[in-house]
């Protein structure tokens, strides 16, 4: 270039060596021989397939990925020269002559070989994927015509990341339909990556992985520190990640069992691209598992002091609320898992044992059992009735809780008399019959007056010891057969002294009020609050509630907003904005009343 006068200039350029990962030699860029594959036809068929429907991705838009790869699909290099894995089935002679046949004896057949002919198996083994694209089929006795192959394939699902959809998924299905002329699997789930809480991709070299089982059995900080700092390709980031890990869990992490992992991860899969990881939702499983355990123990309790459960179930209002509750959880959760959501799954389950079946259910018997108004054969059938709704319960929760479950049923055995060796063979929950019974309604409405009452007890920081009068006015006549029914469970649970009609010719008290369609719940407030400091308060709300109210407003008369926006989000803002009004009307009649005590 120098004598051709090419040459501008020379000067010294440093460029980055790359390296092994794990055995930091220097890696040189060498050209090799390869065997392809041609996988132009195989994709066609595979794309075919997910096209008409035979195999589907959930969620459907993964598709779109598969699609991308499959149509701008290349030769596949499918040789490895690493130690393990399945030898190339090819022969070469001294000239390189390739043959390729199932085995050397078949080699000789196939080509007419001499025997003393000298032939060596190809040393370079196929790609793992390769192998694991076999998977489906070769797992089940194939190339045999075998019961196991016919019984078990296709298969229903398969659950992997985004990330292997080409690598894994898509081979698997050029393959299978190749070999055995059918899809590997009905339906393919994806689901999405695990990051930690701050949404950073895991991996040893940043030190911000989590075992799993750590999170189960419990770790200290010392031991957590040494397993994420050894065998680092970057001794310098050492002390980085003992520092991170001080600062995340300076106590290290407790034991949170199985079941509690195994809820977290369940609630996650919602199908995002990304999930981020957070011990804090771990720990609101596990205190979850605890929350069905001591239900399970107070009920055990409840059976050694009355003589054990009747033999019939309860036929109380609250006891067949309870009952249809459940089936409508069931039919919910029987939905959304043939839609692969196993974060409502999980979300449903949490939601009617901590709060149908803990905070309301057995509250409610808690009263009835202890109550002298019921006999023993009354108490027995309530107890009937609780350990059936546990045992059903307690199948629903199983696939996504299944060790304390399976526990808990065998400790409850001989009293819910299921005959299944285990709750894993056990019925899954599937009622679909669709009820909204007088008794149903009843307890909602039940519900509903005492939230209401313990609402106004919280935002007026009246203590939940001191009792209170509740008055009652312009209901109907439901609403008055109600009260009278249910008077002692409203007045137990929500701490009142006396539960009254209020006359209308009479002048009401200054009272806190809530609004249950026509009927209105008063509280008189004199001597529970101090006023000035209730009136400031309800201002300040008042004046957070119009700031609310005007920025949704604003939102709302915007077009874009309207016609760009989400349809979901225009109709949470919406609905918002009802709510908004809703409140503040009911905050201004609140000031009304305070200020009758000042």
């Amino acid at each position: 270039m120098d004598g051709l006068k090419l040459l501008e200039k020379i000067e010294p350029y440093k460029t980055k060596i790359p390296r092994g990962d794990r055995s930091n030699s220097i890696l040189e860029p060498l050209l090799t021989y390869q065997w392809f594959l041609d996988v132009k036809k195989m994709s066609k068929v595979a794309i075919k397939a997910v096209k008409n429907g035979e195999t589907q991705f959930v969620p459907k838009n993964w598709e779109n990925t598969y699609f991308a790869w499959m149509n701008d699909i290349q030769d596949w290099c499918i040789s490895r020269q690493i130690w393990w894995g399945h030898r190339i089935p090819a022969w070469l002679d001294d000239e390189g002559n390739i043959f390729v046949a199932e085995n050397i004896k078949k080699v000789r057949e196939k080509y007419n070989l001499d025997p003393k002919k000298k032939i060596n198996q190809e040393e370079d083994v196929l790609d793992t994927w390769f192998s694991s694209a076999l998977w489906t089929f070769s797992t089940l006795g194939w190339p045999s015509k075998d019961n196991l192959l016919k019984k078990y394939h296709p298969t229903d699902v398969l659950v992997t990341g985004f990330d292997i959809i080409f690598f894994w998924v898509a081979r698997m299905i050029m393959m299978t339909t190749h070999f055995i002329s059918e899809v590997p699997f009905k339906k393919i789930f994806i689901h999405g990556l695990v990051n930690d809480s701050e949404g950073q991709k895991m991996s040893k070299s940043k030190g911000n992985i989590i075992d799993p089982l750590d999170i189960i059995d419990g770790i200290s900080t010392k031991a957590l520190i040494k397993k994420r700092t050894e065998g680092l390709l970057q001794p310098k980031m050492k002390e980085k990640i003992e520092k991170q890990t001080i600062k995340e869990f300076p106590e290290g992490i407790q034991s949170h069992g199985t079941d509690a992992l195994r809820l977290t991860y369940c609630s996650l899969a919602s199908g995002s691209r990304d999930v981020n990881f957070d011990m804090k939702r771990v720990e609101g499983y596990r205190n979850f598992c605890n929350k069905l355990w001591n239900a399970a123990r107070f009920i055990k309790l409840q059976l050694a002091d009355n003589d054990g459960p009747g033999g019939k179930e309860s036929k109380d209002s609250p006891d067949l609320w309870i009952k249809e509750k459940l089936n409508e959880t069931s039919q919910k959760v029987n939905s959304y898992f043939e839609e692969f959501r196993f974060d409502l799954v999980t979300l449903t389950i949490y939601d009617f044992i901590w709060n149908e079946f803990c905070d309301w259910y057995i509250e409610i018997c808690k009263i009835r059992l202890s109550s002298k108004a019921y006999g023993v054969k009354e108490k027995r059938a309530i107890l009937q009735s609780l350990i059936s709704t546990l045992e059903k319960s307690l199948r629903l929760a199983h696939p996504i809780m299944p060790f304390i479950t399976e526990e808990l049923w065998q400790q409850f055995k001989s009293e819910h008399k299921n005959k299944s060796l285990s709750i894993m063979i056990s019925e899954y929950p599937a009622d679909k019959t669709k009820r909204a019974s007088k008794e149903y309604k009843d307890i909602e409405w039940v519900k509903e007056i005492i939230s209401g009452i313990r609402n106004i007890r919280g935002e007026m920081r009246i203590k939940p010891s001191v009792k209170i009068s509740a008055l009652l006015q312009q209901g109907d006549n439901n609403d008055k057969r109600r009260s009278k029914d249910f008077e002692y469970l409203i007045s137990e649970l929500s701490g009142l002294g006396s539960l009254e009609w209020h006359n209308q010719k009479e002048e009401l008290p200054a009272s806190a009020i809530n609004f249950h369609k026509k009927l209105k719940v008063l509280i008189p407030l004199e001597g529970l609050i101090k006023a000035e400091e209730e009136k400031n308060r309800i201002e300040k709300n008042i004046l957070k509630l119009t700031r609310e109210s005007e920025s949704i407003s604003k939102q709302l008369k915007n077009k874009k907003f309207i016609n760009n926006a989400p349809k979901e989000l225009v109709s949470n803002q919406k609905k918002r904005f009802q709510e908004i009004s809703q409140e503040l009307n009911l905050q201004d009649i609140q000031i009304q009343e305070i200020q009758k005590l000042l």
